[in-house]
């Protein structure tokens, strides 16, 4: 089985090609109907921040044209998404950089740089944490905010893990092949002792609950935290 970053290559295609415009709104939440908006992320007027996993960059996109961010990066490693991107919003340049990478190398040669990093269900969900969270202390200022949204349990119901320990999930390779995806569906405070070893405090997990009990209906995690100064 395969495990590469094109298995994004059908992700949000069937909207790109109906909604080309910059979303009004903001959401953290799995269904994308509610919950806070970017002002969890602070004031990013004259800020650097960063997307990581950012897919179609919408929300990127939204923050590029609704707030005043010296520069929003959106980061993807799969080809397929940041094609998507830069056909969509390429045209918000120099506000909105969208660039293909992986989150870890990335941040890692991005020392200092960022004052705001998030993630929307994103490179956070898909990443080892013992990896990712030291890489975005490197990336953030000192006293530097990372946000994330992240699944408060499986799509399927089953409870998140009490280890820092990914799960194999289905998908298929632009061919049709099965193949699997790592993602990392952790507890509150298996993420918590996480961002504390990174270097992280002033961390606070909210647990927002799906609005309905459908089929892959899911509560989220939301999740603030701070770099140490």
């Amino acid at each position: 089985m395969t495990t590469t970053a094109d298995l994004w290559h059908h992700y949000g295609r069937t909207r790109a090609e109906r909604d080309r415009t910059v979303p009004d709104a903001f959401h953290w939440t799995w269904s994308q109907d509610g919950g806070p908006g970017c002002e969890v992320l602070g004031d990013l007027t004259g800020r650097v921040v960063g997307d990581l996993g950012a897919g179609a960059a919408r929300h990127a996109a939204h923050l590029a044209v609704h707030h005043e961010p010296a520069e929003i990066v959106a980061i993807d490693a799969s080809a397929a998404q940041h094609e998507m991107a830069t056909n969509l919003f390429a045209h918000l340049a120099p506000r909105l950089r969208i660039t293909s990478s992986d989150a870890v190398s990335h941040l890692q040669a991005a020392k200092g740089v960022y004052d705001v990093l998030y993630s929307v269900f994103g490179a956070v969900d898909f990443t080892d944490p013992r990896a990712l969270l030291p890489a975005a202390a490197v990336a953030l200022k000192p006293g530097g905010r990372l946000v994330f949204s992240t699944l408060a349990h499986y799509l399927n119901g089953a409870p998140a893990q009490p280890d820092p320990v990914a799960a194999d999930i289905p998908a298929k390779t632009p061919e049709g092949e099965r193949a699997s995806l790592r993602r990392w569906v952790l507890q509150e405070q298996v993420w918590g002792k996480a961002l504390d070893e990174a270097g992280f405090t002033n961390v606070a997990i909210d647990v927002l609950p799906a609005k309905s009990d459908a089929p892959r209906a899911a509560g989220t995690l939301l999740v603030i935290a701070d770099r140490q100064r």
